[in-house]
This record gives structure tokens, C-alpha cells and sequence, in this order.
């Protein structure tokens, strides 16, 4: 790898013109990537991808006009220390504020780059172009707040916010309400069956703890196999899994863990009290986030639950 005081200035040049068509593309494909649900945003970044490509021509002008046709190849990842990106897959699947950040730190990086490419320039006409480009990305801010008065109108933001609040529905609620519905619930019948059929609390800690455990690792992997996100929007299939996994976990653990408590009158009574504190949040989640009418979560799931709290007690108790 080349350091960059070791960069003649055609290749300063050359790295420059690569920098921006590089920064060009990257917004081309956010833009592709958030025009179904966030049209607005990305013609946004579409703006933004015409003015990195504005800045190539530019630069390819100068270097033309000095150095003639031939333009060196000479690449980020050629060069010691210069500006590294994350691999766009890295931030997938996109959201706007995680975009917007990633599009700062591009703007950023390239004045900087433009601020010490100037210093090492011994002509003129290169240094004063760069200083120019240096002046532009510092503006980019002003020029992204002015494409956004123009697109992002309030009805536009109003879609984009409805459309944010869904992915996050389908890509971390949904699956987290289905793990921590099968975890209070599935859990209820072998946990209390072997509270009432022992009456020992360790014995029965352990069985809550191995029956948690292992709807977490059942549920989590079915989440993650169940469905890519492809077609669906719902998102990075092993983000839902493993969110799908640790709520089945948690809403297991949640009544086990009374069982901890050596008395057992004591730790059933906790642990029923637990219970009905898992119905409430489960019924409120239901309520907040997936439009079900408050009365009908609640009846739902304290008749699934209750039912499901009896079987593990007549079996226990047989």
C-alpha cells in the first residue's frame, strides 16, 4: 500500500476522481434501496449521487487538461490510512437515520481528504479546485437541507414515518411478541406440572429453566428459517431470529426464576404474580403495536394462559 505523501498529484487526482464516483454509486444504490418505502428520501440521495457525479466531471476536466487521457488506477484500498467505508451489506436492511449518518460521515471524510490532497498539491489550479470540492462537501449539509425542503414535504414525511413504524413492527415487535407469547405461555403447563408433581422448588426451577431455554433456541431458529425478508420487508432474518429467541428465553425465565426461593408456597405465589404481570405486557404490546382492540388482547391471552396454567396443575397435581 502507497502512503499518501508518496502520491504524485495525477494520482492524487485520480484517487479523487475514484473517490467520487465510489460516493456517487453508494447513494445511487441507497437511494434504489429506500425508494419503495421512503421515495422521498431517496430522491434525497438521488440529488446527492448528481452532485458527487458533478464533482467527477470536474476533477476528470482538470485532469484531462494537465495529464491528458490516461487516468492511473489507483483505488481507496491502494492507499495507507485513506478513507475506509463499511460494506453496504454491513448496514442492511437500510433505515433512513442509519443512511442519513453513513451520507455524514461520507461528506466528512471527503473534506478532509480534499483539505490534505490541497496540501500536497504544488499547482495552482489543482489546489485551488480541491479547495473548492473541500468547500462544497463542508456545504453538503445546506445543500441536503435544501433537497430535503424539496422533496420531504410534511406528507411525505407522514408516509415515511408510517412506513418506518412498519418495518420496525415486522422486524423486531412482531417476532419479539411471538417469543415472548410462546415463552410465558407454552412454558406454563411443564413448569407448574413439575411444581405440584414434586413440590420441590430447585427441581422445578430446573425444569422451567431447560424448557425456557430450549423454546428459545426452537423458536429462534424457526423465526430465522422461517422467512429471508426478501418479499416480506421484514428484515435480516437472523436479527429476527435471535430477538424472537431471547424474548421466548425471557418470557420463560420470567415465572421460573420464583422457583429460586427454597419455600414453595412462596415461589408458586410469585410466580403466579409474575405470570399475570407477563399476560398485562403481552396484551398491552398487542394493544400498542399491532392495533388489537385492548379488551379483546387482554381476554385472549388470560384465556389462553389460564387454560394453559390449569393443564399444568391437573397434570402436576394427577
Amino acid at each position: 500500500m502507497k502512503q499518501f505523501a508518496d502520491l504524485s498529484e495525477h494520482e492524487i487526482l485520480a484517487l479523487a476522481i475514484s473517490n467520487e464516483d465510489e460516493d456517487s454509486r453508494i447513494y445511487r444504490e441507497f437511494a434504489r434501496g429506500l425508494a419503495e418505502q421512503f421515495p422521498a428520501s431517496a430522491a434525497v440521495l438521488s440529488g446527492m449521487a448528481d452532485e458527487e457525479n458533478r464533482h467527477r466531471d470536474l476533477l476528470l476536466d482538470l485532469f484531462r487538461t494537465r495529464f491528458g487521457d490516461h487516468l492511473p488506477l489507483i483505488r481507496r484500498q491502494d492507499v495507507k490510512g485513506f478513507i475506509s467505508r463499511k460494506p453496504l451489506w454491513l448496514i442492511r436492511p437500510l433505515q433512513v437515520d442509519a443512511v442519513r449518518d453513513y451520507a455524514a460521515s461520507m461528506e466528512s471524510d471527503a473534506s478532509r481528504f480534499y483539505h490534505k490532497a490541497a496540501e500536497a498539491s504544488r499547482d495552482p489550479s489543482v489546489r485551488a479546485l480541491l479547495l473548492k470540492l473541500a468547500a462544497e462537501e463542508d456545504r453538503h449539509e445546506a445543500l441536503a437541507d435544501r433537497l430535503t425542503e424539496k422533496y420531504l414535504t410534511p406528507a411525505a414525511r407522514d408516509r415515511e414515518a408510517e412506513s418506518a413504524r412498519r418495518a420496525f413492527v415486522l422486524q423486531y415487535v412482531q417476532p419479539g411478541l411471538v417469543g415472548l407469547m410462546d415463552g410465558s405461555v407454552s412454558t406454563l403447563a411443564p413448569l407448574f406440572a413439575a411444581a405440584f408433581a414434586t413440590h420441590r422448588p430447585f427441581e422445578t426451577f430446573l425444569v422451567g429453566l431447560a424448557a425456557s431455554v430450549g423454546a428459545g433456541i426452537s423458536m429462534g431458529f424457526a423465526e430465522a428459517l422461517s422467512d429471508d425478508g426478501t418479499l416480506s420487508g421484514r428484515g435480516s432474518p437472523w436479527i429476527r431470529g435471535l430477538v424472537c429467541g431471547l424474548m421466548t428465553t425471557l418470557g420463560g425465565l420470567g415465572h421460573t426464576l420464583p422457583y429460586l426461593i427454597p419455600d414453595f408456597m412462596v415461589a408458586t405465589i410469585v410466580a403466579v404474580i409474575v405470570v399475570a404481570v407477563e399476560l398485562a405486557l403481552i396484551s398491552w404490546i398487542r394493544h400498542r403495536f399491532m392495533d388489537t382492540p385492548w379488551l379483546q388482547a387482554t381476554f385472549q391471552i388470560a384465556v389462553g394462559g389460564t387454560l394453559v396454567f390449569l393443564a399444568g396443575i391437573l397434570i402436576g397435581s394427577a
